[in-house]
């Protein structure tokens, strides 16, 4: 950067001021060829600021302000949706969007196309369930098959629906419990009928 400086300071001052360059392989013992080389090896400059001068600093810094922009975008109920389930890392903390290999879900269940659309559905609450038909299908006729709840909801599915109880931990409300409960109930948050196939592919088409 201070040698950017110079070369720019000294183009600024006259337009006709040009650099050439000349191949000269160090083999040939150039006397001007090892001026050069010793001056070079003493420059020492001083910048200002020297943690900048880095290239890997620059490239941390516009990652972290990328980070930033999307943590506090998905903050936002409009940029995740007001339906998202936010869940918690084996630390308690609640997860956000990183761009650090892949980012915190995809490390959990990338590997598996069939198990990230699962996933995908259920985080997002866009799964073939009677509170998503309930949004998007109000004309249409369901029955919930379990007689105490009127709506078939994600909640319910998750914590209090008896046909869904294979997994033995609570706390859905982790990823990797939250994992664990979708590859122990392969069914939760699936298509089970052709009926509500065509239906939602109708309501995107």
């Amino acid at each position: 950067m201070a040698i950017l400086e110079n070369l720019r300071h000294f183009f600024s001052k006259d337009p006709n001021n040009s650099i050439k360059f000349w191949k000269c392989p160090s083999c040939l013992n150039w006397h001007l060829h090892k001026a050069v080389d010793i001056e070079t090896k003493a420059f020492n400059p001083t910048p200002a600021y020297p943690c900048k001068t880095l290239w890997d600093y620059s490239k941390k810094l516009e990652c972290d302000n990328i980070s930033n922009i999307w943590k506090m975008t998905f903050q936002a109920s409009y940029g995740k949706g007001k339906q998202f389930l936010d869940l918690l890392d084996d630390n308690s903390n609640a997860i956000e969007p990183s761009y650090v290999k892949g980012g915190p879900w995809l490390q959990v269940f990338g590997q598996s196309n069939s198990l990230c659309m699962h996933m995908t559905r259920a985080i997002t609450n866009h799964a073939p369930i009677g509170e998503y038909r309930l949004r998007f299908f109000p004309k249409e006729e369901f029955k919930y098959p379990c007689s105490v709840y009127p709506i078939e909801s994600r909640r319910h599915i998750l914590y209090d629906y008896s046909r869904f109880n294979g997994y033995w931990n609570p706390r859905r409300d982790f990823l990797s419990h939250f994992v664990m409960f979708l590859k122990t109930n392969p069914k939760a948050f699936a298509f089970l009928s052709n009926t509500h196939t065509t239906s939602i592919s109708r309501f995107y088409s």
